[in-house]
């Protein structure tokens, strides 16, 4: 299955440790196209600010975003995102930065700066998009739109694992109890809240196997891409 030669986005949101990165990635690979992890771009931006930012004045932060660029290059699992020329690697996946980037994401300057890069990505090459807001706010006229969501100690434990796997230490209490706080921001804030689209495909998780979630996704992909 391909999506057209013309650019077509798919979206997938969802709250943290839901499992999007990994679906993201091997729909994108299955597609042929480009894997956009804009939860990155919100994470790099806040460690490139430093902590604090989110207080800064709306001048201040416009100023301190005017200098950054991004861009993406590859397909599927081996697409890269660079921001200022340089690959954003796993630095960006700690707790803390998650945290960081929730509370910079508050701030509606850092979302339309983001906003605009992210479309500025998708103007030109088909993407599967990864994020909080795709579907409602960043490419409401998507192709396609998912959600996926889980409870959260099922999400905790998946964060836990992949924590693991990049060598660091995980408190799955710990991972849920910041998950539930991060769910919180991110449901209430005033600006552009996690909650699934209109015409999204909403998929619950909790009790399906990564494999099951692919074929899931890949079906409903598939009843438009004619």
């Amino acid at each position: 299955m391909s999506v057209p030669d013309f650019p077509r986005i798919i979206t997938i949101d969802g709250p943290a440790g839901v499992g999007k990165t990994t679906l993201a990635k091997k729909v994108a690979e299955a597609l042929g196209v480009s894997y956009l992890d804009t939860g990155a771009m919100f994470r790099a931006t806040a460690l490139r600010l430093g902590p604090g930012a989110w207080d800064l004045s709306a001048k201040g932060l416009a100023v301190r975003l005017s200098d950054m660029t991004f861009t993406l290059q590859g397909v599927g699992g081996d697409s890269r995102l660079f921001c200022n020329g340089r690959p954003i690697g796993d630095e960006i996946r700690t707790e803390e930065a998650g945290m960081w980037a929730s509370r910079l994401g508050t701030r509606p300057e850092v979302r339309e700066f983001l906003k605009e890069r992210q479309r500025e990505l998708g103007a030109h090459t088909s993407l599967v998009a990864e994020g909080r807001d795709m579907g409602t706010v960043v490419f409401p006229n998507a192709f396609r739109k998912l959600f996926l969501d889980a409870d959260p100690l099922v999400r905790a434990g998946r964060r836990a694992a992949q924590l693991r796997e990049m060598g660091q230490e995980a408190d799955v209490e710990a991972i849920r109890a910041a998950i539930l706080a991060r769910d919180h921001q991110d449901r209430t804030r005033a600006v552009a809240p996690l909650f699934p689209a209109p015409d999204a495909v909403v998929i619950d998780t909790t009790a399906l196997g990564l494999d099951e979630v692919f074929a899931r996704i890949m079906r409903e992909i598939g009843r438009m891409a004619i």
